[in-house]
């Protein structure tokens, strides 16, 4: 009897902790990335991804947890099974659909060129050529940048995250940043290191470079997760859920359908 109690005890601890692990969804994101993600003062995680990851997971009835992670070794960590889904900022490109399964899109940013008022310089090739770009690694920008201006002769400089890059920007090292103009606009410009600083040109929503909007990514087999995600995502819109976080961190539409 007493063998069958613990054999009983057993089965129910297993059973215990599997029922608390399938309740836990754990997003991967680089935390550098303001107003998507980023440390407040606390050390906490904030941000625009954050609260709408946390919505997600309270609509679905699920725990979430955040993991911390390099924005250019997310996907492999993804693959790696240190999280369920990327959250963070990632745009959904042909590229990186034949690695990751995409959710519905979440929000859709248009990249810009970050330089001084002073410089003149716009977001062309034949403009920038002989200048020096800073860009993030693993972004859609640098991508673009790299195959599109750096052929035609502007330098373009890869860093670990859009936070090294200004510093650089502002004492004068680079010439300019190409971003995610929402991270221009909060990270930089609203700050009194962005002062004298503008967002230069016509912001680009090309979809053949910068993909088709912003998702949330998981492993290509995970389509019952990716499922639940949409189903919570579209009642977050439906009560007005989202709409109240967006306006939280953005003063213009970031849901608009690319073309």
């Amino acid at each position: 009897m007493k063998k069958l109690t613990l054999t009983a005890l057993a089965l129910l601890a297993a059973f215990s902790a599997s029922s608390q692990a399938a309740e836990t969804l754990r997003f991967g994101v680089d935390p550098t990335f303001t107003p998507f993600e980023s440390k407040a003062a606390d050390g906490s995680l904030q941000g625009f991804d954050i609260d709408l990851g946390n919505a997600v997971c309270q609509q679905m009835q699920v725990k979430c947890v955040w993991v911390q992670t390099a924005y250019d070794g997310i996907i492999p960590a993804l693959q790696a099974r240190k999280f369920d889904a990327i959250l963070s900022a990632m745009a959904m490109t042909e590229k990186r659909r034949q690695q990751v399964l995409f959710t519905d899109m979440i929000y859709n940013v248009p990249s810009a060129l970050l330089t001084s008022k002073a410089s003149k310089l716009l977001p062309d090739a034949a403009v920038l050529k002989g200048k020096t770009v800073g860009v993030a690694q693993g972004t859609t920008q640098e991508a673009f940048a790299k195959s599109v201006w750096e052929t035609q002769g502007v330098q373009v400089v890869s860093y670990q995250n859009e936070a090294e890059i200004y510093p650089d920007l502002a004492s004068g090292r680079l010439d300019a940043t190409f971003i995610n103009a929402a991270a221009a606009e909060t990270g930089f410009l609203k700050t009194p290191q962005g002062a004298g600083y503008h967002i230069a040109g016509e912001p680009m929503y090309d979809q053949k470079y910068f993909g088709e909007g912003i998702g949330i990514g998981l492993r290509k087999d995970d389509t019952a997760r990716v499922e639940k995600i949409n189903q919570a995502l579209a009642e977050l819109h439906k009560n007005g859920t989202y709409d109240k976080l967006a306006k939280k961190y953005f003063s213009f539409d970031v849901y608009k359908r690319p073309e």
